[in-house]
């Protein structure tokens, strides 16, 4: 009778053993897996100022965008835009920003072909092309 209450007390080990090593495994074959998260990005913020401007001609899909501001640093005025009217014939979409400081520029003519020299007297002219 010790015989069979030793067999029974190894068995009983064994399969309390075995049921431990399982306790932490996956049952019928689900796998939990706790996904990592990443914080979120706050949505960018909306362009303001020149940087809205600049978006709004770069939406024209233009080959060359052209930024011009006087040299003296004064804001445009209709002399200016008469000036780059009359200088620059070949663009498509021109319009001062906001605070009436810059004029810029879209055309599919790269102006350096054209009048480009008599806008640099007049201007500082900045090439956003490709940017």
């Amino acid at each position: 009778m010790r015989k069979h209450f030793f067999l029974l007390a190894a068995i009983l080990a064994l399969i309390l053993s075995a049921s431990s090593c399982t306790k932490n495994a996956p049952q019928n074959g689900n796998v939990n897996v706790v996904a990592e998260s990443t914080p979120a990005k706050p949505p960018p913020s909306p362009l303001t100022g020149f940087d809205s401007d600049l978006q709004d001609i770069k939406k024209g899909g233009f080959t060359y965008i052209y930024v011009l501001f006087r040299k003296d640093g004064k804001t445009l005025d209709s002399t200016d835009s008469e000036f780059i009217r009359k200088n620059a014939p070949q663009v498509i979409d021109a319009f001062t920003t906001k605070d009436k400081m810059k004029a810029i520029l879209g055309t599919n003519f790269n102006l350096e072909e054209g009048n480009m020299a008599e806008l640099k007297k007049r201007f500082v002219v900045e090439d956003y092309s490709g940017r």
